[in-house]
């Protein structure tokens, strides 16, 4: 399934989460970008990615880069994290493989659970950041970021999403981001925000 309407020009988001290319896709369709969205499972050619950046946008870029230039086609790339204030803002660009190995969800989630296990309700606050960058064949680049903060509980609570969703409370909520449903998340999200600010360049560089 690639989404977007027959004869769309295609894009490929640099990813195999589902989870990813699904909210961008609901955010393309909601902003009426008319794009044939892929993600990278069907080009087994484009190499892994080292997250090398310092910070989130230049991870996305690298990404993006890559893709685009492997698949000649336009390029969509995130990096995103938890940034947590008592932590001196990490795990930050680490936040994948914070327990050592790349995407093991619950180990770096049990991780700064422990890290915070002495740290007071107060000083628990926490944000979401998350940078995402377009890259066209023809070398145009474009990165925008969005941002929601709020703070880290004590136990994981909800189900839905992903990563460290079920520790995060958004400020102006009591429920976690994983207690929320898909559309609730996707409009305050940092990278519901960051994908929603993408959408309109998306729409203005990607042509048939």
């Amino acid at each position: 399934m690639t989404g977007g309407p027959a004869g769309a020009p295609r894009v490929v988001l640099a990813t195999r989460n589902q989870h990813k290319l699904a909210e961008l896709r609901r955010i393309l369709d909601d902003a009426a970008v008319a794009v044939a969205l892929l993600g990278i499972d069907g080009f087994p050619e484009i190499p892994e990615v080292p997250e090398t950046g310092a910070t989130f946008a230049e991870n996305a870029l690298l990404k993006a880069r890559t893709v685009a230039k492997v698949t000649g086609l336009p390029a969509v790339a995130d990096d995103s994290g938890l940034c947590v204030d008592a932590l001196g803002g990490m795990p930050g660009v680490f936040s994948a493989r914070w327990a050592g190995r790349h995407g093991d969800d619950e180990a770096n989630l049990v991780l700064v659970l422990g890290q915070l296990a002495d740290v007071p309700p107060e000083r628990r606050g926490a944000h979401f950041a998350c940078a995402a960058a377009l890259v066209l064949p023809d070398g145009r680049e474009r990165v925008v970021e969005g941002r929601i903060d709020g703070r880290v509980i004590e136990e994981p609570r909800g189900t839905g999403g992903f990563g460290y969703d079920p520790i995060f409370v958004p400020d102006g909520d009591t429920r976690t981001t994983a207690e929320m449903t898909p559309d609730e998340k996707d409009a305050i999200s940092h990278r519901g925000r960051a994908f929603r600010a993408l959408a309109p360049l998306i729409a203005e560089l990607v042509r048939p």
